[in-house]
């Protein structure tokens, strides 16, 4: 009778502590995870960072700003003084090849669809709206792997497929630091099979930059054009 009672314990405690260790290791999905990453910009008030824009042929670097949840400015190296602002009403681009500055204002509806393009995904709104119009996978698995063939930085590389055809990429993959959950690179696949890559680097957050950082004064000698892109109907 003892051994019988013994074995029957010795199984109950078997299960309570498999059920605990299951129960402690989440499994994380990919929606999950990304779910994390959007909730960790979430608490990303600002940040700089070094970017590096690839699309076909045209490589572009430069110094980006960020400050939630939509005011962004790059000022360009590489074209060197291109500068492209925007700060939260005014979309300012700068051309300095043909002396020309482009202005667009831009309506609280179309910030936010912008907000999934581009560097733009790189922040609260930009992660929201990508998981309503996406659906995740783990590119590999959960576990980080490295950035690039043979390099030390490592990543959590998600695959995102649009939920509809009216997405501006049919394909993008986000990479992720698994330490601080920051985006290292977005690669995005257009509907013209075009690979348009954003790599983040030199990553600082929450620094208080202002809102006057994001107005861009305009040499006196430039060539202004307003509403280039359309006219802003709200």
């Amino acid at each position: 009778m003892k051994f019988f009672v013994k074995r029957k314990l010795s199984l109950i405690f078997f299960l309570f502590f498999l059920g605990f260790y299951v129960d402690s290791q989440e499994i994380v999905t990919a929606e999950r995870y990304l779910e994390r990453v959007s909730e960790h910009y979430a608490g990303v008030k600002d940040y700089e960072a070094h970017i590096a824009i690839r699309s076909g042929t045209t490589e572009m670097q430069g110094n980006l700003n960020f400050l939630n949840p939509s005011f962004m400015r790059i000022d360009f190296t590489r074209p060197a003084d291109q500068v492209i602002a925007y700060n939260g009403e005014l979309l300012t681009v700068y051309l300095p090849e043909y002396r020309a500055v482009l202005n667009q204002e831009i309506s609280s509806h179309k910030t936010s669809t912008s907000a999934a393009t581009g560097a733009g995904m790189a922040s609260a709104q930009g992660l929201s709206l990508l998981r309503r119009n996406y659906v995740p996978s783990f590119v590999i698995g959960p576990e980080p792997v490295p950035l690039d063939e043979g390099s030390q930085d490592m990543a959590v590389k998600l695959r995102l497929v649009r939920r509809n055809v009216s997405e501006g990429f049919r394909e993008i993959i986000l990479s992720i630091d698994p330490v601080n959950l920051l985006i290292r690179r977005i690669e995005g696949r257009t509907i013209a099979d075009v690979l348009v890559r954003f790599d983040f680097s030199n990553i600082r957050t929450n620094l208080g930059i202002p809102e006057g950082r994001f107005i861009y004064d305009s040499p006196a000698s430039a060539n202004v054009y307003n509403n280039f892109l359309f006219r802003d109907t709200e």
